[in-house]
């Protein structure tokens, strides 16, 4: 009776270990971050970071900030974004280099950067990877990956929305891979089909244009809308970024350490 007790109890710790609830950020089970609608957030990509804002979330530039920096994040609660560009090339990354001129396009508006041609995802999708790899080495907790519009604007390349729809699959199930949530970037004609494919979405500008309504999926989904606006003023667009629990600011195009939250 004494031995069967033993075994059994055995047994039981075993079960238990083998089916303990991971955390937020295990890459075995496939579990990753979800954050809800009207999560507050912080988008720093310029000057020297601030981590004293009072929220629960960071978005900060994958390149420019190393394992430290996201564990201390970490210790003062916070999630933590990679912001990535995945499609245009930027002349001031340590891996451009690395990109064949094949691939590169026309002028994204923003100095030294070029659209990138999505269709070769044999020539983009190992260095995206790599990049990917970088964001889960460093600790972070999910990807905004930038520039996933190309087939709207004058790239270059004869993109089509089927080009688009194919790369940005690609960008999140790399992310997917590794553990980490992924947002979609602006692309707003494109949520219904993509929605499914990421965790939250990153949007610019949707007040001003009078786009906002198009997120809604996202909200429905349980999935934040992280949103600012840089030229209006928050009288002009909190109103309804609450009515529709996004998560909203006020930033200037840099991206420093200001923000005006709704």
């Amino acid at each position: 009776m004494k031995r069967s007790l033993v075994l059994y109890t055995l047994f039981l710790l075993l079960a238990t270990a083998c089916t303990t609830v991971p955390d937020d950020k295990s890459d075995d089970t496939g579990r990753r971050w979800q954050p809800r609608p009207g999560t507050a957030w912080q988008w720093q990509l310029s000057g020297r970071l601030d981590t004293s804002v009072d929220v629960p979330v960071y978005d900060i530039d994958g390149f420019d900030h190393d394992r430290s920096t996201v564990a201390e994040l970490h210790r003062q609660g916070r999630k933590v974004i990679c912001y990535l560009s995945t499609g245009a090339w930027e002349d001031f990354r340590p891996d451009a280099k690395k990109f064949p001129k094949s691939v590169l396009g026309r002028g994204n508006g923003w100095q030294g950067e070029r659209w990138l041609d999505i269709r070769r995802t044999d020539v983009l999708e190992p260095l995206m990877a790599a990049r990917l790899d970088m964001c889960r080495k460093e600790g972070f907790d999910a990807v905004e990956p930038d520039n996933m519009d190309g087939y709207q604007n004058r790239t270059g390349f004869p993109l089509t929305a089927r080009d688009q729809l194919r790369y940005n699959r690609l960008i999140a199930k790399l992310a997917h891979d590794r553990g980490l949530a992924v947002g979609l970037k602006n692309d707003l004609d494109q949520i219904p089909e993509l929605v499914r494919d990421f965790d939250f979405a990153v949007n610019e500008q949707c007040a001003q244009y009078g786009e906002c309504g198009a997120l809604k999926p996202f909200v429905k989904a349980g999935k934040a809308v992280f949103h600012v606006e840089y030229e209006l003023p928050t009288a002009r667009f909190c109103t309804e970024a609450r009515r529709l629990k996004l998560s909203s600011m006020l930033k200037k195009y840099e991206l420093g350490v200001w923000r005006r939250a709704c």
